[in-house]
Parts: structure tokens; C-alpha cells; sequence
């Protein structure tokens, strides 16, 4: 058995912070941003939109593109480092909002989540006897970001994705391969510090600003272009195909210095898309999908 892509959604906040609005509030220009990231703007949540709200948005996108309804949904995932709050799961919220009466679960490993949990979806999918997984990876990051620190500020905004998965035969469309990594000894080039069970929120960690996202733009850069390579070929190897044959490469990164190129062409049944993340632990992750249905 096979879990392959059924249907797929996205939300997206109407606000946008741009680069005029953050030269405005940190030392920063148009040139400098778009030279070092590829970025002009980032979808910021309003006040009383939720990560929550954006994944069931999100999520009944999905579940309509593939022509399923809410009951033939036998597993929710959720990828997301912002979650509505610490109890429950995010995605007990959203199985609420879309009308889902499956089991759910969430998973955190930042940038690279999203490829977490396409690999696990789809191993439940195949091990578990299901015919439906819907994953959603959504995030409200301008939530923990320090509006002054122009490390962050510049990168990161609010949207989601999601997908049905489908199960079809081992050798029809669906997920061929992947490759999962962390290294964990550099875990704090990319990190929260304060809010958890090691260090709780206080009076004093509040004033440090130890609530924000704090990140080592440099470091995170170089490895992650190295660690993406990587851990692509690693993937490409398992599949048994060659870069060459690849028609598609969607990375997950905030950097347009990392993505070489990008075209506008239809995606077409047959194929071959490499997803790849690399984010916070220092995780990352890359998986290679035969585009199509069942």
C-alpha cells in the first residue's frame, strides 16, 4: 500500500507586514532583505485569527479537493510549533471545527514538519489499514517573533497547508521514499527559551524577551544548505532514481538563497516532487512523491 496525495488546501491571513513596513520599524532596507532572503512580504495573522483557525480553514480545503467528506477521515496529524495553546493538541480543536470523529495528534518539528508528518501519516496510513489521513501544517509564528529583532522579523509570517492522503497500490502514485535526520547538539541556534517545563514563563523571562524566537542566521544558513543536499540524495538513493528525473523541488525554507530556482508549470500526474525541510532541533527531512491519485 501506497499514500498518495488525494487533495490539498491552503489559508492564508489577509494582513501583510512588507518590506516598506519594516524598514519603518527596524534598521533595514528593501535591498537588503530581498538580496539576503528573496522576500517582499509575510502573511501575518489578525488578532483573532488562530493557528487553529488557519488549519481547519486549511483542512476543508482539502477534504473538498478530494472529494471526500469529514467522516471518511481516519487520522489527523498536525505539524506546528505555535499551537492554539500547551492543552490539549492543536489539532483536538480542529477535528472539532471540521466535524472529524478520528483519533488526532500533534507533531513539532518546526520547518521540517511538515515532511515529519507526511512520512508518519503515510506509515500509519499503510500499517494502520486506513483510507484517509489529513495532515496540516500551520503555524501563527508572528506570534513569537520580536518585532525588533531584525534576525526574525524579516523571515517569518502565519499561513497553513494541507493534504488528504489516499491509499493505493504499492505501485501507483504516493510516497516512494524519505529520509528523517536531528541533530540535536544545536538545538539552540534555533529556539524558544522560556514557556516550558525547563524554564516557565516569568516576570524575569518576560523582560529578557526570552519569549521570542531567538535564531544564529549564519550557522542555521550553512547548515541547512548542507543538510538539505544531503539528506535529498539520501532520498533520491532510497527511491532508486536520479536527481535528473526529478520534476520538482518544494522546499520549506524562508530563504530564497536556499531554493536556486522556481518555475510556473502545472504539476501533472506522474511526476516526481522532492519535498525538503530543515528547521528548529536542528531536524530536517525530505520526501520524494509520485504526483497523483489512486
Amino acid at each position: 500500500m501506497r499514500a498518495a496525495i488525494a487533495g490539498w488546501g491552503v489559508a492564508l491571513p489577509e494582513g501583510r507586514l512588507t518590506n516598506a513596513d519594516l524598514e519603518r520599524l527596524v534598521d533595514t532596507s528593501e535591498q537588503w532583505i530581498v538580496e539576503r532572503t528573496g522576500i517582499r512580504e509575510r502573511r501575518i495573522a489578525a488578532p483573532d485569527e488562530t493557528t487553529a483557525g488557519l488549519a481547519t480553514e486549511a483542512g476543508a480545503a482539502a477534504i473538498k479537493g478530494a472529494g471526500v467528506t469529514p467522516v471518511d477521515i481516519d487520522l489527523l496529524i498536525i505539524a506546528t510549533a505555535t499551537p492554539e495553546q500547551p492543552i490539549p493538541h492543536t489539532a483536538a480543536f480542529v477535528g472539532d471545527a471540521l466535524g472529524l470523529r478520528c483519533g488526532s495528534f500533534d507533531l513539532n518539528a518546526g520547518c521540517a514538519g511538515f515532511v515529519y508528518e507526511l512520512v508518519t501519516g503515510g506509515a500509519l496510513l499503510a500499517a494502520g489499514g486506513l483510507a484517509h489521513v489529513l495532515v496540516i501544517g500551520a503555524e501563527t509564528l508572528s506570534r513569537v517573533i520580536d518585532p525588533t529583532d531584525r534576525a526574525t522579523c524579516v523571515l517569518f509570517g502565519d499561513a497553513a497547508a494541507a493534504l488528504v492522503l489516499e491509499a493505493g497500490p504499492d505501485d501507483g502514485p504516493g510516497l516512494l521514499a524519505f529520509d528523517l535526520g536531528c541533530d540535536g547538539s544545536v538545538a539552540h541556534l534555533l529556539e524558544v527559551q522560556a514557556g516550558g517545563s525547563r524554564q516557565p514563563t516569568t516576570v524575569e523571562t518576560l523582560a529578557e524577551g526570552l519569549q521570542y524566537l531567538q535564531m544564529h542566521g549564519p550557522e542555521v544558513f550553512r547548515r541547512a544548505v548542507r543538510v538539505v543536499v544531503d539528506s535529498a540524495n539520501a532520498t533520491l538513493a532510497r527511491a532508486g532514481v536520479a536527481s535528473s528525473t526529478v520534476d520538482w523541488f518544494v522546499p520549506h525554507q524562508a530563504n530564497a538563497r536556499i531554493i536556486d530556482a522556481a518555475d510556473g508549470d502545472q504539476l501533472r500526474p506522474g511526476d516526481l516532487v522532492l519535498f525538503s525541510g530543515f528547521g528548529a532541533g536542528m531536524s530536517w527531512g525530505s520526501a520524494l512523491v509520485r504526483w497523483g491519485r489512486p
